[in-house]
């Protein structure tokens, strides 16, 4: 991760691209890339990806 001053939203342009989004949707594609069967949970506070949960399953054959 690069270091980067946060970004005050609510003053912020509506055309003003956000670091932070660009940031957390990179992330996501990493992980769907690595997922083969599970599940993607995003937690938002303040409009900003704060989490990202990963339940990834393994499915077996009988």
């Amino acid at each position: 991760m690069t270091d980067q001053r946060p970004i005050d939203f609510h003053q912020a342009r509506a055309d003003t691209p956000r670091i932070d989004i660009a940031a957390s949707i990179e992330k996501v594609r990493d992980v769907l890339q690595e997922l083969r069967f599970g599940s993607i949970t995003l937690t938002v506070h303040d409009a900003r990806v704060v989490q990202i949960d990963v339940t990834e399953k393994t499915r077996l054959t009988a």
